[in-house]
């Protein structure tokens, strides 16, 4: 039976049993077979069971289990019902309607009277939201089938679900795609929801913070659009780790869908009251908006013209060892970055290079020095690992923080690209390399121990390092420049959505204006981009390009912020030719993982960064953001009259702008990297 086109069967298992102890003869339990699945559904997630065949005699099923205090039947509420004909209600979009119509309710336990529906049918199938979920039973092993029991958030305890065909583990994989879940420190066969880092949660309910509750309670929205909106807040407030980091688009989406309502004439809100509505929810960001239909807030900027760029091949081994020294040193640190940074590392090369541009390896330093250095860090790594390993089950029982950290890093592990070789099949020594390393940073930097997403950034570098101390002092640099995006305040998160909504307002005012007619000029979309590197939206091998590119830092501060810029207009004509509004931006954005090519991004993003740093009026908002200080003094020429403009480069920016090397061009000819730069007619070269 297949899901309606707006949702997603994720899992699906026939052969899911309840055993009813109420049948005629107490001892004897009746059985119902069933089929179990996990649909995704517009922004929710829900769990679904229902019989195999739907004629079956409701007779059969009477109650749940005999140790469940409470039966689940589906309930259709007066005010919900609908004329709808028999053969509407059988299909299954029709079941899909029922989410928002059926509710759950406890039943005394029968004395074996059969319940029936007034029209026969069976009623016993349930359904939940997974944001309702509170924990999960499991039998003992060894004990007979194997089973769970959902027991919700409102204490409702819905019947045991028998796996006659085994698997039931595969369900428990797929529900921690958008949940967590940890053993309860009472009983292990009870598995907890979303027993999460603390700061983590208050980090995104900071994102979603209670201001908002008077934007929504106040005179912006009628009676019936208030009460949609509190009941989407609540399931953020309650959930805001599952909500968020299951897609955050659709965190969006239960936002402004309670905002706007299903009146059709309240599709389109004022962009101020969107903008206001956002202010309040993330604290520190601020949103651009139009005083007045038909005048823009900021002044056009003329860029100048955009000139090409191509990119060179990867730096050979070759290459590398002729700027190294007798001794190990780097001749030309600048030189060396810039060829990374034009063309990126052979593949070869990245476990030695990388460290040098994070910063593990000092690029002044001899081989000599890099080897005792080796040694102190392998020492101090190893200390490190101690503290967690020594721990007894004694002490973990009184260390929460610790016990919740284990726990994340355990769950994040098994799901962290499993489709990579490198980490793929069940006891991988990659998996157990990533889960120590991961806890190890914990000893490292207790306060802010492990938060979601930080699996991401290790795992290329692992991967790349193939040495556990290595990778973990090259994720500990890579943690130092990522910090403030996972502290409790996320206070890196909010300053760079101010400053990429900065440059794309310069870039295309236009394209700016139009995403805040669409409530999206905050450019939340850009929220997973920002908070680890693109790294769910290249593949694994264009992530290391990309990564050792913008490693360089050049050609200026937050390279980064260019790249989003670059992906944003690249796909501005899609967005606004066909007309999409908020829903569909979200939508749009998220596709795109995957789908970007990589070496197309950095030739666009270089441009641009060319192109602005051309301009001989850029603004100063701007010239920080790519840390180049522009300040306009206005002096009176003793001769001239004229006004003189001074601008201060940063060294990054100067570097990539003043550095002239020869680099193999296309033609096999030697030219100078700068003019390769801004050649206008000249094609991209594909690394190999």
């Amino acid at each position: 039976m297949a899901a309606p086109a707006s949702s997603k069967v994720v899992y699906e298992q026939e052969g899911v049993f309840i055993h009813s102890s109420c049948a005629k003869n107490d001892d004897q339990d009746s059985i119902i077979s069933g089929v179990l699945r996990v649909i995704e559904k517009e922004a929710e997630v829900i769990v679904d069971w229902r019989p195999s065949d739907d004629t079956l005699d409701s007779s059969n099923i009477l109650c749940a289990g005999k140790d469940s205090s409470s039966v689940v039947e589906w309930t259709q509420t007066p005010k919900e019902k609908s004329p709808r004909g028999l053969d509407h209600q059988n299909n299954y979009e029709a079941e899909w309607d029922m989410v928002n119509t059926v509710s759950f309710k406890k039943k005394p336990r029968s004395n074996g009277d059969a319940t029936t529906h007034a029209n026969g049918e069976s009623k016993w199938s349930f359904q939940f939201s997974l944001t309702d979920l509170k924990s999960i039973k499991q039998n003992k092993e060894g004990m007979g089938w194997s089973y769970l029991v959902f027991c919700l958030k409102d204490d409702v305890i819905l019947p045991a679900l028998h796996f006659h065909h085994g698997d039931s583990k595969l369900l428990i994989v797929s529900l921690e795609k958008y949940v967590v879940l940890c053993e309860s420190p009472q009983d292990k066969r009870i598995l907890l929801v979303n027993c999460q880092n603390k700061s983590l949660s208050q980090s995104f309910e900071n994102l979603l913070d209670e201001p908002t509750y008077g934007l929504i309670q106040g005179e912006l929205l009628n009676r019936r659009k208030t009460f949609w909106a509190i009941h989407h807040w609540k399931k953020l407030k309650k959930d805001p780790y599952t909500a968020t980091m299951g897609g955050f688009s659709k965190v969006t989406n239960y936002i402004f869908d309670s905002l706007r309502g299903s009146d059709p004439s309240t599709q389109q809100r004022p962009p101020s009251e969107m903008a206001d509505f956002l202010s309040d929810a993330i604290p520190g960001l601020k949103i651009n908006q139009q005083e007045e239909p038909g005048f823009e807030v900021i002044t056009r900027i003329d860029l100048g013209k955009r000139p090409d760029v191509i990119r060179r091949e990867p730096v050979s081994a070759e290459e590398w060892t002729k700027n190294m020294d007798s001794e190990g040193r780097i001749l030309d640190a600048d030189s060396v970055k810039q060829m990374i940074f034009k063309g990126g590392l052979c593949h070869a090369l990245r476990k030695e290079v990388w460290k040098f541009l994070l910063g593990y390896f000092p690029w002044h330093s001899t081989r000599e020095e890099r080897t005792n250095l080796q040694k102190r860090k392998t020492d101090e790594y190893f200390r490190m690992k101690l503290q967690w390993k020594s721990v007894s089950d004694e002490q973990e029982k009184r260390n929460s923080r610790l016990r919740d950290y284990k726990s994340l890093i355990e769950k994040d592990v098994n799901r962290t690209d499993r489709t990579n070789k490198f980490y793929e099949g069940q006891d991988n020594p990659g998996l157990i390399l990533l889960h120590d390393i991961l806890m190890t940073y914990c000893m490292y930097d207790f306060d802010l121990g492990y938060v979601q997403g930080m699996s991401d950034l290790l795992s290329p570098v692992l991967y790349v390092m193939e040495n556990e101390v290595d990778a973990f002092w090259c994720f500990v640099s890579y943690m130092d420049q990522m910090h403030e995006n996972f502290e409790e305040q996320m206070q890196g998160m909010k300053t760079q959505l101010i400053q990429l909504s900065t440059l794309l307002r310069l870039l295309d005012s236009g394209f700016c204006s139009y995403l805040e007619s669409q409530d999206s000029g905050y450019l939340y979309f850009c929220f997973r981009w920002l908070l680890i590197r693109f790294k769910r939206e290249f593949s694994f091998q264009d992530i290391l390009r990309l990564w050792e590119v913008m490693w360089t830092e050049l050609p200026c501060q937050n390279f980064h912020l260019l790249i989003c810029c670059a992906i944003l207009e690249s796909e501005k004509q899609q967005i606004m030719d066909k007309h999409y509004g908020f829903n569909e931006i979200l939508k749009h954005i998220n596709e795109l993982s995957m789908k970007i090519d990589v070496e197309d991004i950095l030739c666009k993003a270089e441009a641009i960064s060319i192109q602005m740093m051309n301009c001989k009026e850029l603004p100063q908002a701007v010239g920080e953001v790519l840390g180049m200080e522009t300040s306009a003094v206005t002096t009176p020429d003793s001769d001239t009259g004229e006004d003189e403009s001074v601008t201060v480069m940063s060294r990054s920016a100067s570097t990539y702008q003043n550095l002239s090397m020869p680099v193999t061009a296309a033609n096999g000819t030697r030219e100078n990297a700068q003019q390769m730069a801004v050649t206008h007619s000249a094609q991209r070269l594909t690394p190999t």
